[in-house]
């Protein structure tokens, strides 16, 4: 015998949307600061060791935070935006729009704008797509007006597909609720000790 969910009680996984650009540099960066830090660690003479630690102490969140931590999540009843200090969940029934002018962002119905990190605005890749469209929109004879099938500016293409999310889920009764922030306190904390520890060491020169 077998048994249908409704579409109400079905669950997918959520749909990530990140910068691979991002996440490759957040590497590098992150593998060249542990090398060094590690070697004046180990082979520092005086107080370069502790410089090294403090330095460590501010950057390596600081990469973390900034290129490998922002992402977009997309689930059934809410979009989880996680920028490089904060967390914010909005179900779907609180989301107005999604924007991307010069960065892109999601609106709520009260009118707050918060930026998604995640989703970074080229805008010379949208102009190369605008000038794709004109071209072929020359070429198919339909005047200058750059619409059709051509490919979109990732960005443009992203910030559809979040609507269209938006749009399915928007009337499902878990979908309902305020906005939740949470602050990154992991990262924030060692970030902070290491700016005070550098402080202390410089003051103490």
């Amino acid at each position: 015998m077998t048994s249908s969910k409704s579409p109400e009680a079905r669950t997918y996984a959520d749909r990530a949307f990140r910068s691979p650009a991002g996440l490759v540099g957040g590497v590098l960066l992150l593998g060249l600061a542990l090398w060094l830090g590690t070697d004046a660690i180990l082979r520092g003479e005086g107080r370069t060791p502790w410089f090294a630690v403090a330095w460590l102490l501010v950057v390596v969140p600081s990469v973390l935070a900034f290129t490998l931590r922002p992402v977009v999540l997309a689930g059934d009843d809410r979009v989880r935006v996680r920028n490089p200090l904060r967390t914010i969940d909005i179900p779907w029934g609180a989301v107005d729009d999604f924007r991307a002018a010069y960065s892109s962002e999601v609106i709520t119905e009260d009118g707050t704008k918060y930026p998604m990190w995640a989703i970074p605005v080229s805008l010379r890749q949208r102009k190369k797509a605008n000038r794709q469209q004109m071209k072929a929109a020359r070429t198919a004879g339909t005047g200058t007006d750059p619409v059709g099938e051509i490919k979109q500016a990732q960005v443009d293409q992203t910030i559809r597909e979040l609507r269209l999310l938006c749009e399915h889920h928007a009337e499902r009764k878990s979908a309902q609720g305020e906005p939740v922030v949470r602050w990154a306190f992991e990262l924030i904390a060692p970030i902070a000790a290491g700016a005070v520890l550098l402080i202390a060491l410089f003051a103490t020169g």
